[in-house]
C-alpha cells in the first residue's frame, strides 16, 4: 500500500490551492533548474532507471521513447505534445491533475522538453474540460509572470508552452490523429512510418505523451529513479493514478502502487463490492478499450501490465469498470460498440464498415433476436477489423466484444434461446426451432 509520503499528487482532490505559491509549498519546481542543468542525457538515463511505462493505455517505456528523438538540432525544432485529450469512456484521472495540480504538469512538460531538446511544448486539451483548460492557462499565466518558463527565464532553458482546446472526438486521443487535429486539420491518424519522433508535428521531431507520464517526472528525478522503481513488481514500477467507477460502494480516483491487488484496492479505497465479493460479476481494469476479466480471474489479481496482459486484458489508463451480477453484460458491451462506431474516423475500411456491423450484431444480441452461430461470426469480424487498421480505434472497438465472447458466451446463447422458445410454440406444441 501506498505511504502518503510517498505520493506525487498531493492535491489529487483539489482541497489545496492550485496557484503557484501553493504548489511550491507542495514541492512543485524545487530544483528545477539543477535538473535542466544535468542535461538530456541524465534526465533520460533516470526516468529510464526508473522504469517509468507510459500512463496513457500502452504501457511504452517512457524513457526509452525520448530517447528517439534526435540527439542534435537542425533546422527544423523538436517539440513535446502532451495528450490531455482523455476521451477513454471510464477514464478521469488526467482531469484531476491539470485542475488541481497544474504546476507539477508543467514543470514535468519543461523537464521533459529538456530531456528531448525542445523549447516549445502543445497541451492537447480535450473538448469538452473547460475548468481544466481555465486553470491550466491560469497556472502558465504564473509561471510566465513569475519568470519559471518563457524566454531568458530563471531555470535556464527557453520554453515556451501552450493550450490547444480539441473538439472532442475521441479518435484525436491518438498521437498521429492529434497532430493532425493540432495542425488544424481533419483529425485522422497518419500511416506510420515515419513515425513522430523523425516527422510530427508541422513535420518536424515530435514526442506525444500522456499527461500522467509527464506529471511524474520532476517528482522521479528529485526524490531518485530508486524511489519510484521501488513501487511495484519488475517491469511494472512505480505509482499509478486509479480511477473507479461502477458497481463499487465508494468510486474514486486514488493514486496507488504498481501491482496492488485488485481486492486490495476496492477494499482499501472503495469500500468494498455493491452487495459483497460473492456479488462480482466481472471488471474491465483498463478503460473501455480492453477485454473484460470475469470474477475469478481478477479478484486477487495483480494491477499492473503484465499480469493483465496475461489475463488477455490490459491495464490501459487504469480506469477500473466494476460490474456486479445485477449488469447485463451484452448490453454494456452493446453500448460500447456504438460509442466506438460513432467515433470511428471513417478513414480505414474495416473499421468503418465493421464497428457499425459489429455494433448492429450486438444490438440484436441483446435482444436475443439472433442464430447461434452469428455468435462466431462476430467473433470472427472482430478478428478481421483488429490488427487492421491505421491506428488501435479497431483493437479498441473489437476487444471489448472479444472479450464478453471469450467469457460470457453461454450467457450470449442463453439470451438467443430466451427469445427463441415462445416463438417455438405453436398452439401448445413445439415445433423445431431450426
Amino acid at each position: 500500500m501506498l505511504l502518503d509520503k510517498d505520493r506525487i499528487f498531493t492535491n489529487l482532490y483539489g482541497l489545496h490551492s492550485p496557484s503557484l505559491e501553493a504548489a511550491k509549498k507542495r514541492g512543485a519546481w524545487h530544483l528545477t533548474r539543477e535538473m535542466l542543468a544535468m542535461g538530456p542525457d541524465w534526465i533520460c538515463d533516470q526516468i529510464k532507471a526508473s522504469g517509468l511505462r507510459g500512463r496513457g493505455g500502452a504501457g511504452f517505456p517512457t524513457g526509452l521513447k525520448w530517447t528517439f528523438m534526435p540527439k542534435e538540432v537542425r533546422e527544423r525544432p523538436h517539440y513535446l505534445v502532451v495528450n490531455g485529450d482523455e476521451s477513454e469512456p471510464g477514464t478521469c484521472k488526467d482531469r484531476e491533475i491539470m485542475r488541481h495540480d497544474p504546476h507539477l504538469f508543467i514543470e514535468g512538460c519543461m523537464v521533459a522538453s529538456r530531456a528531448m531538446r525542445a523549447h516549445k511544448c502543445y497541451v492537447y486539451l480535450r473538448g469538452e474540460y473547460i475548468a481544466e483548460r481555465h486553470a491550466m492557462e491560469l497556472a502558465i499565466k504564473e509561471a510566465y509572470e513569475a519568470k519559471l518558463i518563457g524566454q531568458d527565464n530563471d531555470n535556464g532553458w527557453d520554453f515556451d508552452i501552450y493550450v490547444h482546446h480539441g473538439a472532442g472526438a475521441y479518435i484525436c486521443g491518438e498521437e498521429t490523429a492529434l497532430l493532425e487535429s493540432l495542425e488544424g486539420k481533419k483529425g485522422q491518424p497518419r500511416m506510420k512510418p515515419p513515425f513522430p519522433a523523425n516527422a510530427g508535428l508541422y513535420g518536424c521531431p515530435t514526442t506525444v505523451n500522456n499527461v500522467e507520464s509527464i506529471a511524474v517526472a520532476p517528482t522521479i528525478l528529485r526524490r531518485g529513479a530508486e524511489w519510484f522503481a521501488g513501487f511495484g513488481r519488475p517491469n511494472n514500477s512505480g505509482t499509478k493514478l486509479f480511477c473507479i467507477s461502477g458497481h463499487v460502494n465508494k468510486p474514486c480516483n486514488v493514486e496507488e502502487e504498481m501491482s496492488i491487488t485488485f481486492r486490495d484496492l476496492i477494499d482499501t479505497h472503495c469500500g468494498g463490492i455493491r452487495g459483497g465479493w460473492d456479488n462480482l460479476k466481472a471488471v474491465i481494469p483498463g478503460g473501455s478499450s480492453v477485454p473484460m476479466v470475469p470474477a475469478e480471474q481478477i479478484m486477487d489479481a495483480y494491477m499492473d501490465f503484465d499480469t493483465l496482459r496475461d489475463l488477455k486484458s490490459g491495464l490501459g489508463t487504469a480506469a477500473v469498470i466494476v460490474m456486479d451480477k445485477d449488469t447485463d453484460l451484452i448490453k454494456a458491451i452493446a453500448r460500447l460498440a456504438y460509442f466506438y462506431k460513432h467515433e470511428s474516423c471513417g478513414q480505414c475500411t474495416p473499421c468503418r464498415e465493421g464497428t457499425g456491423w459489429m455494433w448492429r450484431v450486438m444490438e440484436r444480441m441483446v435482444k436475443g433476436e439472433a442464430e447461434h452461430d452469428e455468435i462466431d461470426t462476430l467473433l470472427d469480424v472482430t478478428k478481421q477489423v483488429e490488427g487492421h487498421t491505421i491506428c488501435a480505434l479497431g483493437d479498441a472497438a473489437a476487444w471489448p466484444i472479444q472479450g464478453l465472447i471469450r467469457h460470457f458466451r453461454p450467457e450470449i446463447e442463453a439470451r438467443i434461446n430466451e427469445y427463441r422458445l415462445p416463438r417455438a410454440m405453436v398452439q401448445g406444441a413445439v415445433i423445431a426451432a431450426e
